[in-house]
């Protein structure tokens, strides 16, 4: 039976460069999960796209000397660029600024509309008088009304974790210019989570059992504490979404409201640009397909509780305002697998301090494979972690050149030389031999478990441990010495190597896809493992818009053992891996803070 696995990971938003935390935080674990899963034969879609709209990007724009529309543009280009660069296969990366984007999201209002589960309240909102317009809430800062913490956001407070009402911020001031905002009178439609709280509490308490600490305590632990209210889901703006409702033509959707709708609203392009225009149901309505939502904890409340109230809100009214024949209620979150936070040298990131590491700046320097090992091994998974550069140096070093590159740039070179490039015959293999082999083999088990369950950093771990078990191997046998007194031995030594190695870069690959690229072609291989990124610029009544989309038409990858016999013929191999200087971390760090 096929399996249907949607990747949904966090759109970023365009109004600034993409670091270090961003991606370990959300992007690469997407990657390396859907790699996983379409090594397994399952049918991925991984979806995002940038996140184009709401009152802060009018506001950068305006700083620059720009449109929101040429901000967008430039930032999403950028974007682009990294994930093609970092090897993130997006079976579709778009935007939110979308012609498509918009018939969704303008569906699902309508459909919470029509179901009873909007209505309009007059609320008083922080408005600028220097900036003459409303402030949205996350450029609203104040003290914490709930825990008395200075620094909370208007509509999230990072210390408690709590969803907040920005109107009753305590020693409010603008983010923008420090200014000190007043209260003024404006309309909105509320979505009435009141009425969904006992619904999404069923839905959170069903899956209790397996969702990470910090995700329930931020959405079903909230819930128990609180009963939840409507929140506002438009805005006064004119850069956004349209409200579909007649006399709403000054008004625009909350960017939090229609920014989730995205991770639907991609699905329907992508079997759209693929001439399956009802194909998107496989993820949204196919009983058993599975949806993991890949994002940082600062956004937990809106993908675990916010996004499952619209969806259960929408209920099976939708299909017919989307014109679909297929009818049903969407798919719910199976998991929100939601990480901690990096910080840089002991420090939060900040990009106006200029303190972090940008994605397109590291790689102007680095590989993209130790950097994508270095943000897994360090992946903020259960607690906030730390880029520290001599961290970053000893773990290129000791452990991706020393375990796993010299292990198979070692084996392979020797067998390459001493047999004529061809995986040798080995005769009958040794206990020892077979106890490799069988390790070896156990890792898709072993691994799988913790890729399963999202474990990502375990799993890395597990498939470092068994490259050291090769190594170990390879000390006891010796095949370096015994290829001068017995060749047969050290034929045997260097085939069970070469298997294990070609296993080892199966178990490696959704972490490291270039270099398991590489090696996949060294040991004989004509078919890629993966497939290939390409960008296509698109069309629609909104005008041009580039979206990223992987091909995994030519793929062969799968996840099972080596199937490597003698005879096979081999490619002169190469080092996969580069060992850095020791100087790069006093140049590095060098670079940090505001010198740029």
């Amino acid at each position: 039976m096929t399996e249907y696995i949607l990747v949904a990971a966090a759109w970023p938003y365009a109004n600034a460069e993409i670091h270090v935390g961003n991606l370990t935080g959300s992007y690469l674990p997407a990657d390396i999960f859907a790699r996983y899963n379409r090594l397994r034969g399952r049918k991925v879609l991984m979806v995002s796209g940038t996140d184009s709209h709401g009152t802060p990007i009018t506001v950068a724009a305006d700083k620059a000397g720009t449109t929101p529309l040429e901000l967008y543009k430039r930032y999403h280009a950028g974007f682009l660029e990294l994930f093609q660069k970092l090897g993130l296969s997006y079976d579709l990366f778009t935007s939110t600024h979308t012609e498509n984007h918009f018939r969704v999201s303008q569906a699902i209002f309508s459909a919470l509309l029509k179901n009873g589960f909007l209505y309009t309240e007059s609320q008083q909102q922080w408005y600028s008088t220097s900036q003459n317009r409303f402030l949205p809430d996350r450029y609203v800062e104040g003290t914490c009304y709930i825990c008395g913490a200075d620094g909370a956001r208007g509509d999230q407070c990072d210390a408690c974790g709590s969803v907040l009402e920005s109107q009753l911020l305590l020693n409010v001031k603008s983010k923008i210019d420090g200014s000190t905002p007043e209260l003024r009178t404006t309309e909105h439609y509320f979505l009435d989570l009141s009425k969904l709280q006992r619904q999404i509490v069923d839905f959170l308490k069903q899956r209790q059992d397996y969702w990470r600490p910090n995700v329930l305590r931020q959405s079903l632990g909230q819930m128990e504490a609180d009963a939840l209210r409507g929140r506002p889901i438009t805005r006064d703006l004119d850069w956004g979404v349209p409200i579909p409702v007649d006399g709403w033509d000054n008004k625009r959707m909350y960017v939090w409201f229609e920014a989730v709708i995205g991770y639907l609203s991609a699905a329907v392009e992508y079997n759209a640009i693929h001439g399956d225009p009802e194909g998107w149901h496989n993820w949204w309505h196919r009983n058993g397909s599975r949806s993991y939502y890949f994002i940082g904890k600062d956004n937990i409340p809106f993908h675990a509780i916010i996004w499952p109230g619209e969806l259960i809100g929408v209920g099976e009214t939708l299909d017919e305002l989307l014109g679909s024949q297929t009818k049903g209620k969407l798919a719910l979150p199976y998991d929100v697998p939601a990480n901690e936070f990096m910080n840089m040298e002991g420090k939060k990131i900040s990009g106006s301090r200029n303190w972090g590491v940008w994605g397109l700046d590291f790689l102007s320097r680095y590989d993209p494979d130790p950097l994508r090992y270095y943000l897994t091994v360090n992946m903020p998974e259960s607690k906030d972690t730390d880029w520290d550069w001599s961290d970053f140096l000893r773990r290129n070093n000791d452990e991706l050149v020393a375990t796993w590159g010299n292990l198979a740039n070692r084996v392979l070179s020797f067998a390459y030389k001493h047999w004529e490039g061809i995986v040798p015959d080995p005769g009958e293999l040794t206990a020892a031999d077979q106890a490799l082999l069988t390790a070896v083999e156990n890792g898709f088990e072993s691994v799988a478990r913790e890729m399963e369950a999202v474990h990502l950093r375990a799993a890395l771990a597990e498939a470092m441990r068994l490259a050291g078990e090769v190594n170990r191997y390879l000390d006891v046998t010796a095949p370096w010495s015994a290829i001068k007194t017995d060749r047969q031995a050290a034929a045997r030594a260097i085939f069970t190597a070469l298997k294990a190695i070609d296993s080892l870069k199966i178990l490696l690959s959704p972490f490291l896809p270039f270099t398991s690229e590489r090696l996949h072609t060294f040991l004989g291989g004509k078919q890629p493992l993966f497939g290939r990124q390409v960008v296509e610029n698109r069309s629609d009544a909104l005008g041009e818009h580039a979206v990223l989309m992987y091909d995994g038409s030519q793929a062969s990858g799968k996840w099972e053992p080596s199937r490597l016999e003698p005879g096979q013929r081999l490619e002169p191999p190469a080092p996969l891996f580069k060992k850095l200087d020791p100087s790069i971390v006093e140049f590095e760090r060098g670079r940090l803070g505001n010198q740029g």
